[in-house]
Protein backbone atom coordinates (compact mmCIF):
# COMPACT_ATOMS: atom_id res chain seq x y z
CA UNK A 1 0.00 0.00 0.00
CA UNK A 2 1.35 3.40 -0.90
CA UNK A 3 2.00 6.01 1.73
CA UNK A 4 1.53 9.74 1.30
CA UNK A 5 4.88 11.36 0.75
CA UNK A 6 3.71 14.17 2.95
CA UNK A 7 3.67 11.70 5.84
CA UNK A 8 7.06 10.20 4.97
CA UNK A 9 9.01 13.42 4.75
CA UNK A 10 10.71 14.43 7.96
CA UNK A 11 12.07 17.94 8.06
CA UNK A 12 15.19 19.25 9.76
CA UNK A 13 15.72 18.53 13.44
CA UNK A 14 15.65 22.31 13.87
CA UNK A 15 14.36 24.74 11.26
CA UNK A 16 14.72 28.42 12.13
CA UNK A 17 11.93 29.50 9.76
CA UNK A 18 9.48 27.00 11.21
CA UNK A 19 10.49 27.93 14.75
CA UNK A 20 9.99 31.61 13.94
CA UNK A 21 6.44 30.88 12.78
CA UNK A 22 5.76 28.73 15.84
CA UNK A 23 7.01 31.47 18.15
CA UNK A 24 4.48 33.77 16.49
CA UNK A 25 1.80 31.82 18.34
CA UNK A 26 3.71 32.32 21.60
CA UNK A 27 3.78 36.11 21.20
CA UNK A 28 0.30 36.77 22.68
CA UNK A 29 1.46 34.92 25.81
CA UNK A 30 4.92 36.43 26.16
CA UNK A 31 4.15 37.43 29.76
CA UNK A 32 3.83 33.74 30.55
CA UNK A 33 7.19 33.07 28.87
CA UNK A 34 8.94 35.89 30.78
CA UNK A 35 7.42 34.71 34.05
CA UNK A 36 8.42 31.10 33.34
CA UNK A 37 12.01 32.06 32.45
CA UNK A 38 12.34 34.05 35.69
CA UNK A 39 11.03 31.08 37.66
CA UNK A 40 13.41 28.82 35.73
CA UNK A 41 16.41 30.92 36.68
CA UNK A 42 15.42 30.83 40.35
CA UNK A 43 14.49 27.14 40.53
CA UNK A 44 17.59 26.17 38.54
CA UNK A 45 19.74 28.02 41.08
CA UNK A 46 18.08 26.47 44.11
CA UNK A 47 19.20 22.95 43.13
CA UNK A 48 22.96 23.68 42.97
CA UNK A 49 22.71 25.64 46.25
CA UNK A 50 22.16 22.42 48.21
CA UNK A 51 25.57 20.79 47.47
CA UNK A 52 27.21 24.10 48.38
CA UNK A 53 25.31 24.14 51.68
CA UNK A 54 26.36 20.50 52.20
CA UNK A 55 30.02 21.58 51.80
CA UNK A 56 29.57 24.30 54.41
CA UNK A 57 27.80 21.92 56.77
CA UNK A 58 30.63 19.35 56.56
CA UNK A 59 33.61 21.70 56.57
CA UNK A 60 32.36 24.33 59.04
CA UNK A 61 30.00 22.51 61.39
CA UNK A 62 30.23 18.71 61.29
CA UNK A 63 34.03 18.56 61.56
CA UNK A 64 33.97 21.18 64.32
CA UNK A 65 30.96 19.53 66.05
CA UNK A 66 28.98 22.78 65.89
CA UNK A 67 25.44 21.40 66.31
CA UNK A 68 23.77 24.79 66.44
CA UNK A 69 25.32 25.86 63.15
CA UNK A 70 24.52 22.46 61.63
CA UNK A 71 20.85 22.95 62.58
CA UNK A 72 20.81 26.33 60.85
CA UNK A 73 22.33 24.85 57.66
CA UNK A 74 19.81 21.98 57.78
CA UNK A 75 17.00 24.54 58.08
CA UNK A 76 18.37 26.35 55.01
CA UNK A 77 18.46 23.04 53.10
CA UNK A 78 14.83 22.24 54.01
CA UNK A 79 13.81 25.80 53.15
CA UNK A 80 15.48 25.63 49.74
CA UNK A 81 13.70 22.34 49.01
CA UNK A 82 10.31 23.78 50.01
CA UNK A 83 10.90 26.93 48.01
CA UNK A 84 11.95 24.88 44.97
CA UNK A 85 8.79 22.76 45.28
CA UNK A 86 6.53 25.84 45.40
CA UNK A 87 8.27 27.53 42.47
CA UNK A 88 8.25 24.26 40.50
CA UNK A 89 4.47 24.07 41.00
CA UNK A 90 3.90 27.55 39.57
CA UNK A 91 6.42 26.91 36.79
CA UNK A 92 4.69 23.66 35.74
CA UNK A 93 1.22 25.20 36.01
CA UNK A 94 1.97 28.30 33.95
CA UNK A 95 3.97 26.50 31.26
CA UNK A 96 1.16 23.97 30.83
CA UNK A 97 -1.42 26.76 30.84
CA UNK A 98 0.54 28.64 28.18
CA UNK A 99 0.91 25.47 26.10
CA UNK A 100 -2.80 24.70 26.21
CA UNK A 101 -3.75 28.26 25.28
CA UNK A 102 -1.37 28.22 22.30
CA UNK A 103 -2.61 24.80 21.15
CA UNK A 104 -6.22 25.99 21.48
CA UNK A 105 -5.46 29.02 19.30
CA UNK A 106 -3.69 26.84 16.76
CA UNK A 107 -6.54 24.32 16.67
CA UNK A 108 -9.07 27.09 16.01
CA UNK A 109 -6.94 28.61 13.27
CA UNK A 110 -6.31 25.29 11.49
CA UNK A 111 -9.96 24.22 11.71
CA UNK A 112 -11.14 27.62 10.45
CA UNK A 113 -8.69 27.36 7.54
CA UNK A 114 -9.90 23.84 6.68
CA UNK A 115 -13.45 25.20 6.53
CA UNK A 116 -12.35 27.84 4.03
CA UNK A 117 -10.70 25.36 1.67
CA UNK A 118 -12.51 24.64 -1.56
CA UNK A 119 -13.85 21.20 -2.41
CA UNK A 120 -10.98 20.87 -4.87
CA UNK A 121 -8.64 20.49 -1.88
CA UNK A 122 -10.71 17.65 -0.43
CA UNK A 123 -10.89 15.98 -3.85
CA UNK A 124 -7.13 15.50 -3.85
CA UNK A 125 -6.43 15.14 -0.12
CA UNK A 126 -7.31 11.99 1.88
CA UNK A 127 -9.64 12.71 4.80
CA UNK A 128 -7.36 10.78 7.17
CA UNK A 129 -4.45 13.08 6.40
CA UNK A 130 -6.47 16.23 7.10
CA UNK A 131 -7.82 14.79 10.36
CA UNK A 132 -4.27 13.86 11.40
CA UNK A 133 -3.12 17.45 10.81
CA UNK A 134 -5.88 18.94 12.95
CA UNK A 135 -5.49 16.40 15.77
CA UNK A 136 -2.24 14.43 16.03
CA UNK A 137 0.13 17.02 14.54
CA UNK A 138 -1.25 19.82 16.72
CA UNK A 139 -1.06 17.58 19.77
CA UNK A 140 2.60 16.88 18.92
CA UNK A 141 3.24 20.61 19.33
CA UNK A 142 1.58 20.62 22.74
CA UNK A 143 4.64 19.12 24.41
CA UNK A 144 6.91 21.60 22.67
CA UNK A 145 4.96 24.60 23.98
CA UNK A 146 4.15 23.10 27.38
CA UNK A 147 7.52 21.63 28.35
CA UNK A 148 9.89 21.90 25.40
CA UNK A 149 10.76 25.51 24.70
CA UNK A 150 10.64 26.89 28.25
CA UNK A 151 11.98 23.80 30.03
CA UNK A 152 15.08 23.78 27.82
CA UNK A 153 16.00 26.98 29.64
CA UNK A 154 15.64 25.13 32.93
CA UNK A 155 18.19 22.48 31.91
CA UNK A 156 20.58 25.09 30.56
CA UNK A 157 20.28 27.26 33.69
CA UNK A 158 20.92 24.23 35.91
CA UNK A 159 24.11 23.46 33.98
CA UNK A 160 25.11 27.14 34.17
CA UNK A 161 24.60 27.33 37.95
CA UNK A 162 26.49 24.06 38.44
CA UNK A 163 29.46 25.53 36.55
CA UNK A 164 29.27 28.72 38.62
CA UNK A 165 29.34 26.90 41.98
CA UNK A 166 31.96 24.37 40.86
CA UNK A 167 34.44 26.97 39.57
CA UNK A 168 33.71 29.20 42.58
CA UNK A 169 34.84 26.39 44.92
CA UNK A 170 37.88 25.12 42.92
CA UNK A 171 38.71 25.58 39.27
CA UNK A 172 41.24 22.73 38.93
CA UNK A 173 38.87 20.02 40.22
CA UNK A 174 36.18 21.53 37.95
CA UNK A 175 38.40 21.06 34.90
CA UNK A 176 39.19 17.47 35.93
CA UNK A 177 35.48 16.73 36.39
CA UNK A 178 34.59 18.22 33.00
CA UNK A 179 37.34 16.35 31.16
CA UNK A 180 34.71 13.79 30.08
CA UNK A 181 32.70 16.56 28.38
CA UNK A 182 34.25 16.16 24.85
CA UNK A 183 33.33 12.45 24.83
CA UNK A 184 29.82 13.33 26.04
CA UNK A 185 29.38 15.94 23.28
CA UNK A 186 30.50 13.46 20.61
CA UNK A 187 28.18 10.74 21.99
CA UNK A 188 25.28 13.20 22.01
CA UNK A 189 25.96 14.26 18.42
CA UNK A 190 26.13 10.64 17.27
CA UNK A 191 22.94 9.81 19.18
CA UNK A 192 21.07 12.71 17.57
CA UNK A 193 22.02 11.58 14.06
CA UNK A 194 21.17 7.91 14.63
CA UNK A 195 17.94 8.47 16.49
CA UNK A 196 16.76 10.90 13.80
CA UNK A 197 17.17 8.20 11.14
CA UNK A 198 15.31 5.71 13.32
CA UNK A 199 12.59 8.26 14.02
CA UNK A 200 12.11 8.93 10.30
CA UNK A 201 11.65 5.21 9.69
CA UNK A 202 9.24 4.95 12.62
CA UNK A 203 7.05 7.82 11.33
CA UNK A 204 6.92 6.29 7.86
CA UNK A 205 5.68 2.93 9.13
CA UNK A 206 3.24 4.60 11.54
CA UNK A 207 1.73 6.49 8.60
CA UNK A 208 1.36 3.19 6.72
CA UNK A 209 -0.25 1.58 9.75
CA UNK A 210 -2.76 4.42 10.24
CA UNK A 211 -3.59 4.58 6.54
CA UNK A 212 -4.17 0.83 6.31
CA UNK A 213 -6.30 0.79 9.46
CA UNK A 214 -8.48 3.68 8.35
CA UNK A 215 -9.08 2.27 4.88
CA UNK A 216 -9.95 -1.23 6.07
CA UNK A 217 -12.24 -0.12 8.90
CA UNK A 218 -14.15 2.00 6.38
CA UNK A 219 -14.35 -0.95 3.99
CA UNK A 220 -15.04 -3.60 6.63
CA UNK A 221 -18.26 -4.75 4.93
CA UNK A 222 -16.33 -5.60 1.74
CA UNK A 223 -13.60 -7.40 3.69
CA UNK A 224 -16.16 -9.55 5.50
CA UNK A 225 -18.32 -10.10 2.43
CA UNK A 226 -15.42 -11.56 0.45
CA UNK A 227 -13.94 -13.33 3.52
CA UNK A 228 -10.63 -11.49 3.25
CA UNK A 229 -10.06 -11.30 7.02
CA UNK A 230 -7.13 -13.74 7.08
CA UNK A 231 -5.26 -12.04 4.21
CA UNK A 232 -5.85 -8.58 5.67
CA UNK A 233 -4.64 -9.72 9.08
CA UNK A 234 -1.42 -10.96 7.47
CA UNK A 235 -0.88 -7.65 5.67
CA UNK A 236 -1.66 -5.67 8.81
CA UNK A 237 0.72 -7.88 10.80
CA UNK A 238 3.43 -7.23 8.19
CA UNK A 239 3.04 -3.47 8.47
CA UNK A 240 2.84 -3.76 12.26
CA UNK A 241 6.07 -5.78 12.28
CA UNK A 242 7.85 -3.06 10.30
CA UNK A 243 6.59 -0.44 12.75
CA UNK A 244 7.63 -2.55 15.75
CA UNK A 245 11.10 -3.01 14.28
CA UNK A 246 11.41 0.73 13.70
CA UNK A 247 10.36 1.44 17.29
CA UNK A 248 12.84 -1.10 18.62
CA UNK A 249 15.62 0.50 16.56
CA UNK A 250 14.79 3.89 18.07
CA UNK A 251 14.74 2.38 21.57
CA UNK A 252 18.09 0.68 20.81
CA UNK A 253 19.86 4.03 20.43
CA UNK A 254 18.30 5.32 23.65
CA UNK A 255 19.35 2.08 25.33
CA UNK A 256 22.95 2.77 24.28
CA UNK A 257 23.04 6.52 24.88
CA UNK A 258 21.76 6.55 28.46
CA UNK A 259 24.23 3.87 29.70
CA UNK A 260 27.04 5.82 27.98
CA UNK A 261 25.97 8.90 29.92
CA UNK A 262 25.93 6.82 33.12
CA UNK A 263 29.42 5.46 32.37
CA UNK A 264 30.77 8.97 31.75
CA UNK A 265 29.10 10.08 34.97
CA UNK A 266 30.82 7.24 36.84
CA UNK A 267 34.17 8.13 35.27
CA UNK A 268 33.69 11.76 36.37
CA UNK A 269 32.91 10.55 39.89
CA UNK A 270 36.03 8.37 39.84
CA UNK A 271 38.16 11.34 38.75
CA UNK A 272 36.73 13.46 41.57
CA UNK A 273 37.52 10.78 44.14
CA UNK A 274 41.02 10.25 42.72
CA UNK A 275 42.05 13.89 42.18
CA UNK A 276 39.95 15.47 44.91
CA UNK A 277 40.82 12.76 47.46
CA UNK A 278 44.50 13.27 46.74
CA UNK A 279 44.16 17.00 47.35
CA UNK A 280 42.29 16.32 50.59
CA UNK A 281 45.18 14.14 51.76
CA UNK A 282 47.60 16.91 50.82
CA UNK A 283 45.48 19.43 52.72
CA UNK A 284 44.78 21.64 49.68
CA UNK A 285 41.07 20.72 49.46
CA UNK A 286 38.35 20.08 51.99
CA UNK A 287 36.32 16.86 52.16
CA UNK A 288 33.15 18.94 51.96
CA UNK A 289 34.23 20.21 48.53
CA UNK A 290 34.75 16.65 47.27
CA UNK A 291 31.31 15.57 48.46
CA UNK A 292 29.77 18.69 46.91
CA UNK A 293 31.47 17.90 43.58
CA UNK A 294 30.10 14.35 43.69
CA UNK A 295 26.62 15.80 44.07
CA UNK A 296 27.22 18.33 41.28
CA UNK A 297 28.35 15.54 38.95
CA UNK A 298 25.12 13.63 39.47
CA UNK A 299 23.20 16.88 39.03
CA UNK A 300 25.11 17.77 35.84
CA UNK A 301 24.34 14.59 33.89
CA UNK A 302 20.61 14.66 34.69
CA UNK A 303 19.83 17.70 32.47
CA UNK A 304 22.06 16.20 29.77
CA UNK A 305 19.69 13.24 29.63
CA UNK A 306 16.72 15.61 29.70
CA UNK A 307 18.11 17.61 26.80
CA UNK A 308 18.26 14.46 24.68
CA UNK A 309 14.54 13.99 25.37
CA UNK A 310 13.92 17.63 24.49
CA UNK A 311 15.70 16.99 21.20
CA UNK A 312 13.17 14.26 20.44
CA UNK A 313 10.32 16.66 21.27
CA UNK A 314 11.89 19.30 19.04
CA UNK A 315 12.25 16.88 16.15
CA UNK A 316 8.65 15.73 16.44
CA UNK A 317 7.48 19.34 16.61
CA UNK A 318 9.48 20.34 13.53
CA UNK A 319 7.99 17.50 11.48
CA UNK A 320 4.46 18.24 12.69
CA UNK A 321 4.76 22.00 12.25
CA UNK A 322 6.05 21.59 8.70
CA UNK A 323 2.96 19.57 7.77
CA UNK A 324 0.66 21.97 9.62
CA UNK A 325 2.08 25.04 7.91
CA UNK A 326 1.83 23.28 4.54
CA UNK A 327 -1.88 22.94 5.28
CA UNK A 328 -2.22 26.54 6.46
CA UNK A 329 -0.33 27.77 3.39
CA UNK A 330 -2.61 25.85 1.02
CA UNK A 331 -4.48 28.44 -1.05
CA UNK A 332 -7.02 26.10 -2.63
CA UNK A 333 -9.73 28.60 -1.72
CA UNK A 334 -12.65 30.06 -3.66
CA UNK A 335 -12.01 33.71 -2.86
CA UNK A 336 -14.70 36.24 -2.02
CA UNK A 337 -14.67 39.50 -4.03
CA UNK A 338 -13.00 42.53 -2.46
CA UNK A 339 -16.11 44.67 -3.02
CA UNK A 340 -19.03 42.21 -3.06
CA UNK A 341 -22.39 43.09 -4.58
CA UNK A 342 -25.60 42.64 -2.64
CA UNK A 343 -28.09 40.11 -3.94
CA UNK A 344 -31.16 41.69 -2.38
CA UNK A 345 -34.42 39.83 -2.92
CA UNK A 346 -33.61 36.75 -5.00
CA UNK A 347 -36.03 35.79 -7.76
CA UNK A 348 -33.97 32.78 -8.85
CA UNK A 349 -33.07 33.60 -12.45
CA UNK A 350 -29.93 31.67 -13.46
CA UNK A 351 -27.85 32.28 -16.59
CA UNK A 352 -24.94 30.17 -17.83
CA UNK A 353 -23.00 32.00 -20.54
CA UNK A 354 -20.32 30.09 -22.47
CA UNK A 355 -19.11 28.27 -19.36
CA UNK A 356 -15.94 26.18 -19.51
CA UNK A 357 -14.77 24.24 -16.48
CA UNK A 358 -12.10 21.64 -15.63
CA UNK A 359 -11.26 19.94 -12.33
CA UNK A 360 -7.78 19.33 -13.70
CA UNK A 361 -6.18 21.94 -15.89
CA UNK A 362 -7.00 21.41 -19.56
CA UNK A 363 -9.32 18.44 -18.93
CA UNK A 364 -12.64 20.20 -19.46
CA UNK A 365 -15.77 18.54 -18.06
CA UNK A 366 -17.99 21.43 -19.24
CA UNK A 367 -17.43 22.92 -22.68
CA UNK A 368 -19.04 26.19 -23.77
CA UNK A 369 -22.29 25.53 -21.89
CA UNK A 370 -25.02 28.18 -22.15
CA UNK A 371 -28.60 28.12 -20.89
CA UNK A 372 -31.06 30.18 -18.83
CA UNK A 373 -33.48 29.26 -16.06
CA UNK A 374 -36.34 31.64 -15.39
CA UNK A 375 -37.56 32.40 -11.85
CA UNK A 376 -39.73 29.62 -10.49
CA UNK A 377 -38.88 27.32 -13.38
CA UNK A 378 -38.03 23.65 -12.94
CA UNK A 379 -35.34 22.24 -15.18
CA UNK A 380 -33.96 18.73 -15.30
CA UNK A 381 -30.47 17.71 -16.34
CA UNK A 382 -29.90 14.25 -17.79
CA UNK A 383 -26.98 12.45 -19.36
CA UNK A 384 -24.58 9.58 -18.91
CA UNK A 385 -22.23 9.35 -15.95
CA UNK A 386 -19.45 11.93 -16.33
CA UNK A 387 -21.49 14.12 -18.69
CA UNK A 388 -21.12 17.13 -16.38
CA UNK A 389 -24.49 17.18 -14.59
CA UNK A 390 -23.23 17.47 -11.01
CA UNK A 391 -20.51 19.88 -12.11
CA UNK A 392 -23.23 22.37 -13.09
CA UNK A 393 -24.62 22.28 -9.55
CA UNK A 394 -21.14 22.61 -8.04
CA UNK A 395 -20.59 25.75 -10.08
CA UNK A 396 -23.90 27.38 -9.19
CA UNK A 397 -23.00 27.12 -5.50
CA UNK A 398 -19.41 28.26 -6.18
CA UNK A 399 -17.89 25.12 -4.72
CA UNK A 400 -15.57 25.56 -7.71
CA UNK A 401 -14.84 28.55 -9.94
CA UNK A 402 -15.27 28.34 -13.69
CA UNK A 403 -12.35 28.73 -16.09
CA UNK A 404 -14.15 30.73 -18.78
CA UNK A 405 -17.55 32.32 -19.26
CA UNK A 406 -19.93 33.54 -16.53
CA UNK A 407 -22.72 32.37 -14.26
CA UNK A 408 -25.27 34.94 -13.11
CA UNK A 409 -28.00 34.94 -10.46
CA UNK A 410 -30.61 37.62 -11.11
CA UNK A 411 -28.22 39.26 -13.55
CA UNK A 412 -25.29 39.44 -11.10
CA UNK A 413 -22.13 37.42 -11.73
CA UNK A 414 -21.79 35.00 -8.80
CA UNK A 415 -18.07 35.84 -8.59
CA UNK A 416 -19.10 39.35 -7.51
CA UNK A 417 -21.18 37.97 -4.60
CA UNK A 418 -19.91 36.62 -1.28
CA UNK A 419 -20.05 32.81 -1.21
CA UNK A 420 -21.92 32.82 2.08
CA UNK A 421 -24.55 35.24 0.77
CA UNK A 422 -25.02 33.20 -2.40
CA UNK A 423 -25.40 29.91 -0.54
CA UNK A 424 -27.99 31.35 1.86
CA UNK A 425 -30.47 31.20 -1.03
CA UNK A 426 -29.63 27.68 -2.23
CA UNK A 427 -30.43 24.27 -0.77
CA UNK A 428 -29.12 20.98 -2.14
CA UNK A 429 -30.26 17.41 -1.65
CA UNK A 430 -27.55 14.98 -2.71
CA UNK A 431 -27.57 11.30 -3.55
CA UNK A 432 -25.00 10.61 -0.81
CA UNK A 433 -26.71 11.68 2.40
CA UNK A 434 -24.58 12.90 5.29
CA UNK A 435 -26.01 13.10 8.78
CA UNK A 436 -24.12 14.53 11.73
CA UNK A 437 -23.98 12.99 15.18
CA UNK A 438 -26.73 14.68 17.19
CA UNK A 439 -30.51 14.59 17.04
CA UNK A 440 -33.03 14.40 14.21
CA UNK A 441 -33.92 18.02 14.89
CA UNK A 442 -30.30 19.25 14.84
CA UNK A 443 -29.79 17.45 11.52
CA UNK A 444 -32.72 19.34 10.03
CA UNK A 445 -32.03 22.84 11.37
CA UNK A 446 -28.24 22.33 11.73
CA UNK A 447 -28.57 24.18 15.07
CA UNK A 448 -29.41 27.39 13.20
CA UNK A 449 -31.21 29.68 15.65
CA UNK A 450 -33.31 31.27 12.91
CA UNK A 451 -35.20 28.01 12.31
CA UNK A 452 -37.87 27.30 14.94
CA UNK A 453 -39.07 23.89 16.07
CA UNK A 454 -42.38 24.58 14.31
CA UNK A 455 -40.54 25.18 11.01
CA UNK A 456 -38.60 21.93 11.48
CA UNK A 457 -41.84 20.00 11.96
CA UNK A 458 -43.51 21.75 9.00
CA UNK A 459 -40.58 20.85 6.74
CA UNK A 460 -40.70 17.23 7.92
CA UNK A 461 -44.46 17.06 7.34
CA UNK A 462 -44.10 18.49 3.84
CA UNK A 463 -41.65 15.81 2.73
CA UNK A 464 -43.47 13.01 4.55
CA UNK A 465 -40.84 12.48 7.23
CA UNK A 466 -42.99 13.49 10.21
CA UNK A 467 -44.73 10.13 10.57
CA UNK A 468 -41.62 7.98 10.94
CA UNK A 469 -39.90 10.61 13.14
CA UNK A 470 -42.93 10.74 15.46
CA UNK A 471 -42.78 6.97 15.84
CA UNK A 472 -39.19 7.06 17.09
CA UNK A 473 -38.82 6.69 20.90
CA UNK A 474 -37.68 10.31 21.34
CA UNK A 475 -39.26 11.82 18.24
CA UNK A 476 -37.30 14.79 16.92
CA UNK A 477 -34.87 14.46 19.84
CA UNK A 478 -33.89 10.92 18.80
CA UNK A 479 -30.12 10.55 18.76
CA UNK A 480 -28.56 10.05 15.33
CA UNK A 481 -25.60 7.68 15.39
CA UNK A 482 -22.50 8.10 13.23
CA UNK A 483 -23.53 8.38 9.56
CA UNK A 484 -27.14 7.74 10.62
CA UNK A 485 -26.42 4.02 11.07
CA UNK A 486 -29.73 3.32 12.84
CA UNK A 487 -31.83 4.86 10.04
CA UNK A 488 -32.76 3.38 6.69
CA UNK A 489 -31.51 4.95 3.46
CA UNK A 490 -35.00 6.23 2.72
CA UNK A 491 -35.36 7.78 6.17
CA UNK A 492 -32.00 9.53 5.86
CA UNK A 493 -33.04 10.85 2.47
CA UNK A 494 -36.29 12.22 3.88
CA UNK A 495 -34.36 13.99 6.64
CA UNK A 496 -32.06 15.54 4.04
CA UNK A 497 -35.16 16.79 2.18
CA UNK A 498 -36.52 18.31 5.37
CA UNK A 499 -33.13 19.94 6.02
CA UNK A 500 -33.09 21.55 2.59
CA UNK A 501 -36.64 22.84 2.90
CA UNK A 502 -36.32 24.13 6.47
CA UNK A 503 -34.00 26.84 5.18
CA UNK A 504 -36.71 27.99 2.73
CA UNK A 505 -34.39 28.44 -0.28
CA UNK A 506 -35.27 30.34 -3.44
CA UNK A 507 -33.15 27.91 -5.46
CA UNK A 508 -33.50 24.16 -4.84
CA UNK A 509 -31.12 21.57 -6.30
CA UNK A 510 -31.95 17.86 -6.27
CA UNK A 511 -28.95 15.79 -7.32
CA UNK A 512 -30.12 12.19 -7.79
CA UNK A 513 -32.12 12.84 -4.63
CA UNK A 514 -34.61 10.01 -5.10
CA UNK A 515 -32.25 7.35 -6.43
CA UNK A 516 -31.91 5.54 -3.09
CA UNK A 517 -35.60 5.57 -2.18
CA UNK A 518 -38.11 2.80 -2.64
CA UNK A 519 -41.10 3.33 -4.92
CA UNK A 520 -43.58 4.00 -2.10
CA UNK A 521 -41.34 6.62 -0.48
CA UNK A 522 -40.57 8.14 -3.87
CA UNK A 523 -44.29 8.62 -4.50
CA UNK A 524 -44.59 10.48 -1.19
CA UNK A 525 -41.65 12.71 -2.06
CA UNK A 526 -42.81 13.37 -5.62
CA UNK A 527 -46.14 14.66 -4.30
CA UNK A 528 -44.31 16.86 -1.78
CA UNK A 529 -41.90 18.14 -4.41
CA UNK A 530 -44.74 19.36 -6.59
CA UNK A 531 -45.81 21.67 -3.77
CA UNK A 532 -42.27 22.64 -2.81
CA UNK A 533 -41.14 23.63 -6.27
CA UNK A 534 -43.93 26.15 -6.67
CA UNK A 535 -42.39 29.62 -6.63
CA UNK A 536 -38.84 28.23 -6.48
CA UNK A 537 -36.23 27.85 -9.15
CA UNK A 538 -35.30 24.20 -9.11
CA UNK A 539 -32.70 22.02 -10.80
CA UNK A 540 -33.25 18.27 -10.82
CA UNK A 541 -30.65 15.69 -11.80
CA UNK A 542 -32.04 12.21 -12.30
CA UNK A 543 -31.24 8.99 -14.12
CA UNK A 544 -34.84 7.83 -14.00
CA UNK A 545 -36.49 9.88 -16.73
CA UNK A 546 -39.96 9.07 -15.37
CA UNK A 547 -39.31 11.47 -12.46
CA UNK A 548 -38.58 14.53 -14.63
CA UNK A 549 -41.19 14.38 -17.39
CA UNK A 550 -43.10 17.34 -15.94
CA UNK A 551 -40.03 19.61 -15.84
CA UNK A 552 -40.39 22.93 -17.68
CA UNK A 553 -37.16 22.26 -19.49
CA UNK A 554 -34.79 19.31 -19.82
CA UNK A 555 -31.08 19.75 -20.55
CA UNK A 556 -29.33 16.80 -22.15
CA UNK A 557 -25.59 16.72 -21.41
CA UNK A 558 -23.14 14.57 -23.34
CA UNK A 559 -19.38 14.57 -22.74
CA UNK A 560 -19.46 18.02 -21.15
CA UNK A 561 -21.55 19.64 -23.88
CA UNK A 562 -25.19 20.74 -23.84
CA UNK A 563 -26.49 18.72 -26.78
CA UNK A 564 -30.27 19.04 -26.45
CA UNK A 565 -32.76 21.26 -24.61
CA UNK A 566 -36.53 21.31 -24.46
CA UNK A 567 -39.60 19.78 -22.83
CA UNK A 568 -40.11 16.02 -22.54
CA UNK A 569 -42.35 15.82 -25.59
CA UNK A 570 -40.14 18.16 -27.66
CA UNK A 571 -37.06 16.06 -26.96
CA UNK A 572 -38.85 12.81 -27.78
CA UNK A 573 -39.97 14.26 -31.10
CA UNK A 574 -36.35 15.11 -31.98
CA UNK A 575 -35.42 11.42 -31.62
CA UNK A 576 -31.90 12.32 -30.43
CA UNK A 577 -29.93 11.42 -27.33
CA UNK A 578 -32.87 11.90 -24.96
CA UNK A 579 -35.11 9.73 -27.12
CA UNK A 580 -32.53 6.91 -27.03
CA UNK A 581 -32.17 7.20 -23.24
CA UNK A 582 -35.94 7.09 -22.85
CA UNK A 583 -36.27 4.07 -25.12
CA UNK A 584 -33.61 2.19 -23.15
CA UNK A 585 -35.31 2.87 -19.82
CA UNK A 586 -38.77 2.15 -21.28
CA UNK A 587 -37.61 -1.25 -22.52
CA UNK A 588 -36.09 -2.03 -19.12
CA UNK A 589 -39.39 -1.18 -17.46
CA UNK A 590 -41.31 -3.41 -19.89
CA UNK A 591 -38.96 -6.29 -19.11
CA UNK A 592 -39.50 -5.76 -15.37
CA UNK A 593 -43.28 -5.83 -15.84
CA UNK A 594 -43.07 -9.30 -17.41
CA UNK A 595 -41.09 -10.76 -14.51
Amino acid sequence: MSVDRDDEILGKAYDSQLMKRLLGYVKPYKKYVVFAIILNIVVAGLGPVRPFLTKIAIDDYIITSDYEGLFIIAAFLVGSLMMQAVIQYFLTYYTQLMGQKIIFDLRKKVFAHVQKLALKFFDKTPIGRTVTRVTNDIESLNELFSSGIVMVFSDLFIIFWIFVFMFFMTWDLSLVTLSVLPVLIYATFLFRRKVREAYRDERKHLARLNSYMQEHVSGMSIVQLFTKEREERKRYAGIGTDYRTAKINAVFYYAIFFPVVEILSSIAIGLIIWYGGGNVLQGTLTIGSVIAFLQYTEMFFRPIRDLSEKYNIMQTAMASSERLFNLLDDKTIVENPESPKQLGTVTGKIDFKNVWFAYNKGEYVLKDVSFSINPGETIAIVGATGAGKTSINNLITRFYDIDKGSICIDGKDIKSIRKETLREHISIVLQDIFLFSGTIKSNINLDYEGITDAQVIDAAKTVGAHDFISNLPNGYDEEVKEKGATLSVGQKQLISFARALAFNPQILILDEATSSIDTETENIIQKAIEKLLMGRTSIVIAHRLSTIQNADKILVMHKGELREMGSHQELLSQKGIYYKLYQLQYKDQEVLKTI
